[in-house]
């Protein structure tokens, strides 16, 4: 256990001394949008280039993988709005609950916990994960809250508006591009090659310190239905790595190597994707930013468990 905490710790120390520099105003109100900016705009997209210019199809192709993170994340993400629907909620406030409960933040805490862990062979399926976060669930999300909020809009107008987000999104732009490069078998260039490592390193560090300004902003509480926090972070730190366990090991009969990263991965806490989403249409936005903190708190105790007892 130990041993799994050393592990552990710095990564979420970075976020810890994110959240003090918020709280104690070292940093002011607007240094949380511009890091954030920094990471999703510049360095996260030149990891991701580097990351997929490098890889081999074959450390992408992983179908097993691939399957038990996608499958067990729509599964909580579809189970979430289904109970929400039932409990009355609207189909916007359900979406986006759905997210907060399957949206894995493989991005800002799972790279860098991959990397510490895995070391950098798990670079490329870790994009995967994100690439499916982005690309599947976040758009799907996107299109059931349009459903529910915008019903009069025709399915084609809401089919522009998804795909003009998706094809400006740095974040699935960017690890597309580098397949190409990779697929293509274009070497890229020495100088380029210096500044994609120089930009993309700074990623884990300022992405989990955004990560912690963001958790550190101080925000309205939320009276409305206090039990919905309890069940979304059951649901994401152990319904949803508890799933993907199943279907990698009994299921699909993974290495222990690859099934340790899927649940590592969907054990991860709340992605900010979800707060993106609730506060771009001003829906249950305090419950997520509350899901965020809480879940990112408690998956030090769960992912210190999982580590050790993965060995």
């Amino acid at each position: 256990m130990s041993s799994a905490l050393f592990i552990v710790l710095p990564i979420f120390a970075l976020i810890l001394v994110g959240w003090l520099a918020r709280r104690l105003e070292i940093l002011g109100p607007h240094a949380t949008t511009e890091l954030n900016r920094f990471v999703v705009y510049l360095a996260f997209p030149a990891l991701l280039f580097d990351v997929m210019a490098h890889a081999r199809l074959s450390e992408i192709w992983r179908p097993g993988f691939i399957t038990a993170f996608c499958v067990s994340a729509s599964l909580v993400f579809g189970a979430t709005i289904a109970i929400r629907l039932r409990a009355k909620q609207h189909l916007a406030d359900a979406t986006i609950d759905g997210l907060n409960a399957g949206y894995a933040n493989t991005g800002f805490v799972g790279f860098p916990l991959m990397l510490a862990t895995l070391g950098p062979e798990a670079s490329a399926p870790t994009t995967i994960t994100m690439m499916f976060n982005g690309c599947v669930l976040f758009s799907l999300a996107v299109v059931l809250v349009e459903v529910g909020l915008q019903t009069e809009r025709s399915g084609r107008r809401i089919a522009a508006t998804l795909v003009r987000s998706l094809v400006r999104n740095p974040l699935l732009v960017a690890p597309s591009l580098g397949l190409l490069v990779a697929i293509a078998g274009v070497p890229v260039p020495a100088p380029a090659e210096s500044f994609l490592k120089l930009l993309g390193g700074t990623t884990s560090c300022c992405a989990l310190v955004a990560l912690g300004l963001f958790l550190g902003t101080r925000r309205q509480a939320a009276p409305r239905d206090p039990g919905v926090r309890p069940l979304l972070l059951v649901l994401k730190l152990v319904i949803q790595p508890a799933l993907a366990w199943l279907l990698a090991t009994p299921v699909l009969g993974l290495s222990p190597l690859i099934a340790h990263a899927v649940v590592l991965l969907s054990a991860t806490p709340t992605g900010t994707g979800s707060f993106m989403l609730a506060e771009l249409y001003q829906r249950e936005a305090a419950v997520t930013s509350d899901v965020v903190l809480l879940s990112t708190i408690a998956s030090v105790v769960t992912l210190s468990v999982l580590l050790s007892l993965f060995g």
